[in-house]
């Protein structure tokens, strides 16, 4: 799931470079610029196309091919400072540094102005239709559906469904992920709405507190999310009930509702969407909070390409080797992708929790359920608890 959901990330972010290299377009004419980049060099660079480097990439610096000293454009000992720069861009000279870490020698990185146009770009577009998406197909879904009531008669008696502890680790999950979401939004979309609507002081003030919650706050979200997955995992395992639950739309948008366990199919896929996505969010957020200890990418991009997925897709092979910023570059744009995606499935979750559904609240909220909603709801988990209730206990050995 994870490498499939990098595979997808990766062909969105390169597709515009392979389209350029499949198109074969004839090299740009330099015969001005006597050998030099031109404008559309540059341009497309800035644009994240591919340009052709080899015109210089050998430029950097060898005294043999340089003009004579007393020669038109004749260099003092073969090097330049165009030459110099060229060698640290493409790696061709020695660097020390009195820093040791990954990145220390990393001067010049191209992988910058690709990450900068697609983080502005389509991330922020479709990031925020996808949620103004979401939460526009629910108030439509509202409108026409209604709030799903409890059909039978009220009993006045409840059921137990969710012990206190079980209730700390969702709430522990959720209002974390609320905050981490609010802060992340904030982080990303900031100056470019929140800017020209406050100003630059304001806007520097709410970001830097948003930044001390978002990196705070996750640790909150990675231990709820343990809580949960190890409190509920037997209970959302696959099961034959779900297939007749699925079918049948979970009675949504019919009268009645197809039998269920504690879980039903729906909160299952909830369940899973959240471990698995929830799982792939914590990760690249520890690479984002211990900058360069963490080059997830770069493997997994050798480790696609050795299986030949890309190439199945219609792409060009993906790039084995990053600078220690591109993988970082990458663990931002990934992090933000799927968590837009869960931010939708979670809007659905709290819709359905809160006023799509009564009685769905009261099993988070005091842990207690109307017995009538559970036998509509959940009725084989209502069979599972009264049969544990009429089991006698054993009966004890007598002590001799």
């Amino acid at each position: 799931m994870l490498r499939a959901l990098i595979v997808v990330l990766s062909a969105v972010f390169w597709m515009s470079a392979v389209q350029a290299q499949e198109a074969g377009e004839a090299a740009p004419d330099r015969s001005a610029t006597g050998g030099a980049q031109t404008l559309e060099d540059i341009m497309r660079r800035q644009r994240g196309e591919p340009v052709d480097e080899t015109f210089r990439k050998e430029n950097t610096g060898d005294p043999d091919s340089a003009a004579g000293i007393a020669s038109q454009l004749g260099t003092l000992g073969g090097a330049s400072d165009p030459d110099l720069w060229r060698g640290l861009r493409f790696n061709e000279v020695a660097i020390t540094a009195s820093n040791d870490g990954p990145a220390a020698t990393t001067l010049i990185q191209d992988g910058g102005m690709r990450w900068l146009t697609f983080r502005e770009g389509p991330l922020i577009t479709y990031g925020g239709y996808l949620l103004l998406g979401t939460v526009g197909l629910l108030a439509v879904f509202f409108l026409i559906r209604g709030r799903i009531r409890i059909d039978g008669e009220k009993t006045g008696r409840t059921l137990t469904r969710f012990k206190l502890i079980e209730r700390f680790g969702h709430w522990l999950l959720a209002g974390s992920f609320i905050l981490l979401g609010i802060t992340g939004l904030v982080s990303l979309m900031g100056r470019k709405f929140l800017i020209p609507a406050f100003g630059h002081d304001a806007f520097s003030f709410l970001a830097v507190g948003s930044k001390w919650i978002h990196n705070n706050v996750s640790w909150a979200f990675m231990i709820g999310l343990a809580m949960v997955f190890v409190m509920w995992v037997i209970h959302n395992l696959p099961d034959r009930t779900d297939i007749n639950w699925l079918l049948k739309g979970g009675g949504i948008f019919t009268k009645g509702h197809p039998p269920a366990k504690k879980f039903n199919a729906g909160q299952k896929l909830i369940f899973w969407s959240v471990i698995v996505l929830g799982t792939s969010i914590s990760v690249s957020g520890l690479a984002l909070l211990f900058p360069f200890q963490m080059n997830m990418f770069a493997p997994t991009f050798a480790k696609l390409n050795a299986f030949g997925i890309p190439e199945l897709l219609g792409y060009a092979a993906l790039p084995e080797i990053l600078a220690p910023h591109e993988e970082m570059q990458y663990a931002q744009l990934w992090h933000a992708i799927v968590s837009f995606v869960l931010m939708a499935i979670i809007l659905a979750h709290i819709y359905i929790g809160s006023v799509g559904m009564e009685g769905a609240y009261d099993a988070m909220g005091t842990g207690e359920v109307e017995e009538q909603w559970a036998r509509e709801h959940h009725s084989l988990w209502v069979e599972e608890v009264e049969a544990k209730a009429t089991t006698p206990p054993s009966e004890a050995t007598p002590a001799e």
